[in-house]
């Protein structure tokens, strides 16, 4: 069992409409200022997607290099760049998002229906996505969606080698509609496939929309990490819309006090998962 817990904190996503969700974090200014309050709340890697002055999600290079800069300014988080972007996203600039320089950038390991949409992730586009990586000294978090994600993800290391650090971290997502359910049995299933994988393998587990305590439980339970945040789940109880991310991380934290494990420092998650030193 790891004895800490690695708390990752989504803020915006690509989906959430801000119309829709006022406190979504969609300027940099108030990406910046959730990042410093998740941070002082034990959060130590910070998933972002951005938008564009419409709020809209965009992969714009130069907003790109400004966030990563104002967020290593900043804060001390792990700055981990979403290459998965709104699935509407064209592959060129899913893959010039690695040039803005982040930490960690993800790497969603396979193609899936994704509510009406689909979410492309071609193997030639994958294998482009943890070369560069390798290249670039980007430690990559691969994004499990599905069960058979995780053997071409064991097919990925065994042709390509392993990543920038040499620690393989997977994120399970979960309750996405046309992905695997959030459900305790489904995250077991998910973390005994895991043997197959190098020796060591992290993973951390996210639960969407409703299925955000269940796999939050069970992924402590497993021994496995943590990722909340407003991209994953804008409803914090039945019929209580969500205030802020520092809400949800606030809950990731009391619950991984309760298990004992406590959140990772963010120098400790660097040495966890092969992050190096700011």
């Amino acid at each position: 069992m790891t004895t800490g817990t690695l708390i990752t904190v989504a803020p915006t996503g690509a989906e959430s409409a801000k119309a829709e969700v006022p406190a979504l974090p969609v300027t940099l200014d108030e990406l910046l200022l959730t990042a410093k309050e998740c941070e002082a709340l034990g959060a130590a890697v910070i998933h972002v997607h951005i938008r564009d002055d419409e709020a809209r999600p965009t992969l714009d290079q130069g907003r790109l290099r400004e966030t990563v800069a104002a967020l290593r300014e900043g804060t001390d988080l792990i700055v981990q760049l979403s290459t998965g972007g709104a699935v509407t996203d064209p592959e060129a600039d899913r893959l010039a998002v690695l040039d803005a320089g982040p930490d960690m950038a993800s790497c969603t390991m396979g193609t899936l229906n994704f509510g009406d949409d689909v979410f492309l992730n071609r193997w030639e586009f994958i294998v482009d996505l943890h070369t560069r990586m390798q290249e670039r000294g980007i430690v990559p978090e691969y994004e499990i969606f599905d069960l058979g994600h995780l053997t071409a993800l064991q097919r990925l290391l065994g042709k390509h080698g392993l990543p920038h650090g040499g620690h393989v971290h997977v994120d399970f997502v979960m309750g996405v509609p046309g992905g695997m359910p959030g459900t305790t049995a489904t995250l077991a299933a998910a973390q005994h496939a895991l043997r197959d994988l190098p020796e060591g393998t992290t993973f951390s587990a996210t639960g969407i929309g409703r299925s955000t305590i269940p796999v939050l439980l069970a992924s402590l339970s497993a021994g496995g990490h943590l990722r909340v945040g407003m991209e994953d789940t804008v409803t914090y109880a039945k019929g209580r819309p969500v205030e802020s991310n520092m809400q949800l991380v606030a809950r990731a934290v009391g619950f991984a006090q309760l298990a004992q494990r406590p959140p990772l420092t963010t120098t400790e998650a660097r040495a966890l998962l092969g992050v190096a030193p700011r």
